[in-house]
């Protein structure tokens, strides 16, 4: 039996497993109605992106996929879920997330963004290796779903949860892609730490001027200021 041919064949089927399971946790957080139970989807789906970078150090035997690992793992995984529950305590937000349009009707729109993203990347890609190809379609997919949570949703916690979702599928096709450089995946990183700091003020703001994190009260503002 061929060690290497093996090992391909695991690499393979390893990757493709997780890069996956990041996709169904970007269905998973379009399903959750509770605001608890966003978190925790989008926490898991942190964890195995985590999961698909550290495979795919091993598998490319590349450092900086490590530092990308640890960086998903500690950041995304655990710091920002942590103080996205310390918000949901300090404002006393427990109840269903309200959404622009219906559940089903979300996920069937869901669907049809996966199946644009396999249409338009897989013939593009001809040349690339079959993971590549597939990862950059499953990457492609929870970027449109983390785009299509932030209009379905009408909570700005959930929107921005939507908007760190779809960083997750940039960190993805980051890591999927042999040779991408440290400095790319680091950029993302820090630009979602910093938002993730602006929006924690932003939702205070809110907050204090609405008693509501519901995002259809701005239009409260444009309406006074005209």
């Amino acid at each position: 039996m061929d060690p290497h041919g093996t090992f391909g064949a695991l690499s393979y089927d390893v990757g493709h497993l997780l890069g996956t399971g990041v996709l169904v946790l970007s269905f998973l957080l379009l399903y959750q109605r509770r605001m608890g139970a966003v978190i925790h989807t989008y926490a898991a789906q942190a964890v195995v992106l985590a999961a698909a970078a550290l495979w795919q150090a091993i598998v490319q035997d590349s450092w900086h996929l490590l530092v990308t690992a640890i960086i998903a793992l500690g950041a995304k995984g655990i710091a920002i879920p942590l103080a996205l529950n310390a918000i949901v305590r300090r404002l006393n937000i427990h109840r269903s997330i309200e959404n622009a349009m219906g559940i089903y009707t979300t996920m069937a729109l869901g669907a049809l963004l996966v199946a644009l993203s396999i249409m338009v990347v897989l013939p593009t890609t001809l040349q690339a290796q079959a993971l590549t190809r597939e990862d950059l379609a499953l990457a492609l997919s929870v970027v449109l779903l983390g785009l299509l949570m932030m209009i379905s949703r009408r909570t700005a916690l959930t929107q921005v949860i939507g908007f760190m979702s779809l960083e997750n599928g940039l960190i993805l096709a980051a890591v999927g892609v042999a040779g991408m450089p440290l400095v790319v995946e680091l950029s993302v990183a820090v630009l979602v730490m910093v938002a993730a700091v602006v929006f924690g003020v932003f939702f205070f703001r809110i907050r204090e001027q609405f008693d509501s994190l519901d995002v259809t009260h701005l239009d409260r503002v444009g309406g006074l200021q005209r």
